[in-house]
């Protein structure tokens, strides 16, 4: 089995930097309210090899450092560090493999987005903001039990029925967000949870009012290719 050592100079110094990119977004999702104790995971793939860098398994996220981010290969093997990776490593390990533009993964258990995947639904497209950042609704998947890749499985299988979208709620568990690195999947993470809560209020006053597919694309296509700084 590799070990980090087996790698060259310009591996190991990603790894260090990746670690602490990853240690520090945790700071992010309990500052969003993204999730309690130790759940949930961020992940961050390398540029220089077929490696990433994950949370470890039940470590209260204020004992999360740098040198307790471990690495693992693609397959899920633990490549580096001294804990053992988040019980989620075999889903970030299928993503990765199968979805080769993604660089983060993220998985919370927010509770609004967490209470639509406990009832099965997408959460409609009722708001711009929506397709900006999800080009639809969000997706469920299908329900999987926890432990293996049968969770990654899920998700891929569902963000291929919609492809611009960077979030799916797996059926009874809870959100999974990608991105282009770990900073976009927790961002991913957030919207998702707030169009979760302002859908479920939405919900309460009457029935929302989709936004036709047509416009759902001009607005993403504002958003993705026309607004921020580029």
């Amino acid at each position: 089995m590799a070990t980090l050592a087996d790698y060259g100079p310009e591996v190991r110094a990603e790894v260090k930097q990746v670690r602490e990119v990853v240690a520090t977004l945790h700071e992010q999702l309990i500052k969003w309210n993204l999730v309690v104790w130790t759940a949930g995971n961020v992940s961050q793939r390398l540029r220089t090899a077929d490696l990433f860098v994950i949370k470890p398994s039940g470590v209260r996220y204020e004992y999360l450092t740098p040198g307790s981010m471990v690495v693992c290969d693609l397959d899920g093997n633990v490549v580096d560090g001294t804990e053992t990776p988040s019980s989620d490593t075999a889903s970030h390990a299928y993503i990765y493999r199968n979805m080769p533009d993604v660089y983060g993964v993220v998985h919370t258990h927010s509770t609004y987005a967490t209470a639509w995947a406990a009832t099965g639904q997408n959460i409609p497209c009722g708001l711009t903001m929506m397709g900006d950042e999800f080009g639809g609704p969000v997706p469920v998947g299908p329900f999987r039990l926890i432990g293996s890749e049968a969770i990654g499985k899920g998700v891929v299988e569902t963000l291929k029925k919609y492809p611009k979208s960077p979030a799916v709620l797996m059926q009874n568990h809870g959100p999974f967000t990608i991105g282009k690195d770990a900073e976009a999947a927790v961002k991913a993470a957030a919207m998702t949870e707030e169009v979760a809560h302002t859908m479920w209020a939405a919900r309460q006053l009457g029935d929302i009012i989709e936004i036709p597919q047509a416009d759902i694309d001009k607005l993403n296509d504002r958003y993705q290719n026309v607004y921020g700084q580029h």
